[in-house]
């Protein structure tokens, strides 16, 4: 499969697991009665509506500040189309498709319900991680994916190819 195939694919697969986990979680096993579902004991489900950005930064309480957020979310999520385009392997363009599938799954939360729902917690001891969802997986990594394209696999190219870096 080609890369921008490959890339859209990936993007779309993101997109729906992100919401189909979401919707089943609200409208049928009704998380928000039942939290929360203990998975581990790591592991956890509960119900978080983040106004914000990654980590529940630049919090949103107003109608302009989460349509602000939708549309750049929607933009970058354009942009990084368009570098999938162009993008020469199946490994960046899959990396952009996890960043784009997860970037449209977060902006349809905020169209839809005003904020992004989150519900996977881990922790361990005293020890707690920020509470998240499919798509900000899918995002993280996706980046983690870009990262990797460009320090180690780039780098690979550069030897087989010849080029000095």
């Amino acid at each position: 499969m080609r890369p921008l195939p490959f890339g859209l694919l990936v993007a779309l697969i993101t997109l729906v697991l992100d919401q189909g986990t979401k919707l089943g979680l609200l409208f049928v096993a009704d998380l928000p009665v039942r939290e929360p579902v203990v998975l581990a004991p790591f592991a956890q489900l509960i119900v978080v509506w983040n106004r914000g950005v990654s980590y529940g930064l630049f919090q949103q309480d107003s109608a302009l500040g989460r349509w602000v957020l939708v549309g750049v979310s929607l933009v970058a999520s354009v942009a990084l189309s368009l570098w999938m385009a162009r993008a020469g392997s199946r490994w960046l363009a899959g990396s952009l498709g996890l960043i784009v599938g997860g970037a449209i799954g977060n902006a349809i939360d905020r169209a839809a319900y005003g904020a992004v729902f989150d519900f996977v917690h881990l922790h361990a001891g005293g020890w707690s991680w920020y509470v998240f969802n499919v798509a900000d997986a899918g995002i993280v990594f996706g980046v983690v994916g870009l990262l990797y394209d460009g320090l180690v696999l780039e780098r690979r190219r550069d030897v087989a190819t010849g080029k000095q870096t």
